[in-house]
């Protein structure tokens, strides 16, 4: 149902953005879903990143404010991730979660993000 993409390696200070499309979703469905980036380090558990709502409503991780932006392209159904000045503490596996009106939840197959000092 979602695919993410964009992860890859980078240093401590640079920026990444990770991209996560609903090629199944119709416009409808997609426009008023809540989607959102959660993350999971090495041997910890999944987390939230940022949730951006159908009215693009956000809200952030404390860890990630004034860093990372979630935005949505409801035409493309894509939803970014924006993310700068990135550390050490950033690297993990990156997911995409949809939360459908009527409850059902997605998830993506995740893009690791791995940053380097």
């Amino acid at each position: 149902q979602l695919v993410e993409s964009g992860g890859g390696l980078v240093q401590a200070g640079g920026s990444l953005r990770l991209s996560c499309k609903a090629p199944r979703s119709i416009l409808s469905d997609f426009s008023v879903a809540e989607m959102g980036w959660y993350r999971q380090p090495p041997g910890k558990e999944r987390d939230l990143v940022a949730t951006i709502t159908g009215a693009r409503s956000t809200h952030y991780a404390d860890s990630v404010k004034g860093r990372f932006t979630i935005s949505r392209d409801n035409a493309k159904r894509m939803v970014y991730l924006q993310m700068n000045n990135l550390n050490t503490e950033d690297t993990a596996v990156y997911y995409c979660k949809q939360v459908r009106q009527n409850g059902q939840i997605y998830w993506g197959q995740g893009t690791q993000v791995t940053v380097s000092s």
